[in-house]
């Protein structure tokens, strides 16, 4: 199947609050950049040991284990949106909140194996719903926590919040030092 390229989105194609994640996709297609990011975070998660997956950098942040859960978690739904607005859903979608979801996720009593896997299925997933799209599908629609969202901004968001959480756990976490 032959993939459209979906373009970086305009600023009034999203809300404010995602620019951070969008900023931090480079220019290019968006789809081999979900298949190497993919590839490298998968690498990057699979050298950190067992016994690490519980490590909170201080108290009340999120171990690593559920870091991952959450990537899953906002993956998914982020794609789920982007079906919506690609097949014209006109209800508005609601907000999530992360906390309230990583919470309830129980992610710590699994392994590092099998939530690695979770998200490279969630990924694969995105992938393949993506590919698709068209042009015409890309600049479909609809509001998601009160935003208007475009369908290919949500694509951007998706790498975009990948790469934002990466570079937290390297950065607070030290992994892959």
């Amino acid at each position: 199947m032959t993939t459209t390229p979906l373009p970086r989105p305009a600023a009034g194609e999203y809300g404010e609050f995602y620019s951070n994640y969008i900023a931090q996709v480079p220019d290019g297609d968006l789809l081999k950049f979900f298949e190497m990011q993919l590839r490298e975070v998968r690498a990057l998660l699979s050298s950190i040991a067992e016994g690490r997956g519980g490590f909170r950098y201080a108290e009340g942040k999120w171990s690593i284990k559920e870091v991952i859960g959450h990537l899953s978690d906002a993956e998914r739904i982020f794609a789920y949106r982007a079906l919506c607005f690609a097949r014209k859903e006109t209800a508005p979608l609601p907000s999530f909140d992360e906390n309230a979801y990583v919470a309830a996720g129980d992610f710590d009593r699994r392994t590092m194996a099998s939530s690695i896997d979770e998200l490279v299925h969630a990924r694969n997933s995105s992938i393949a719903l993506f590919r698709t799209f068209t042009a015409e599908t890309g600049a479909r629609s609809g509001t998601a926590s009160g935003k208007q969202m475009s369908v290919r901004a949500l694509g951007w968001v998706i790498a975009g919040h990948a790469a934002h959480h990466v570079k937290v756990l390297k950065e607070r976490y030290g992994v892959g030092k």
